[in-house]
């Protein structure tokens, strides 16, 4: 992939278009995140950023869903260290298209912070393929609540 242009939004949106092209059954999902349990006694799950309905960061989805081998459909899954270091670094040279910010790669790289000073935390990744489907999990709950 490091022939593919990843300075523009063209490009971005023509990595996208490849990377989901390889996913069997891709579908964008509406709503995603990556999302850490609570550091607390708090139930809640803390999710540093929240791609909503209408967002166009779609390319951080389809690398994620790479990663976890997942289709995009609404779901819960964990996420270890090397699952969300991974994920950061292939997404890292979306950072060479400077006309859109990189708002889940902040968020992934503060996560992934986090995560290593507070080992006793557990991550997951959100994917709601519709706002009508089930709720899949406590930390789907909260991701909607934040919609």
């Amino acid at each position: 992939m490091n022939t593919l242009d990843w300075s523009s939004e063209e490009g971005l949106v023509a990595i996208k278009d490849l990377l989901a092209a390889r996913i069997e059954g891709w579908r964008q999902p509406v709503a995603y995140a990556v999302g850490m349990s609570p550091a607390s006694s708090s139930p809640e799950w803390v999710f540093p950023h929240v791609n909503g309905p209408g967002g166009r960061h779609g390319l951080p989805a389809v690398v994620l869903a790479t990663i976890l081998r997942h289709d995009g459909s609404t779901a819960t899954l964990e996420v270890s260290k090397s699952d969300l270091a991974e994920a950061i670094t292939s997404l890292e040279p979306a950072l060479a298209c400077t006309t859109v910010e990189h708002p889940n790669l902040a968020a992934w790289r503060g996560t992934f912070a986090e995560i290593e000073s507070n080992p006793m935390r557990t991550m997951c990744a959100v994917f709601v393929a519709d706002l009508d489907d089930p709720v899949s999990s406590e930390a789907d709950g909260c991701l909607r609540l934040l919609l």
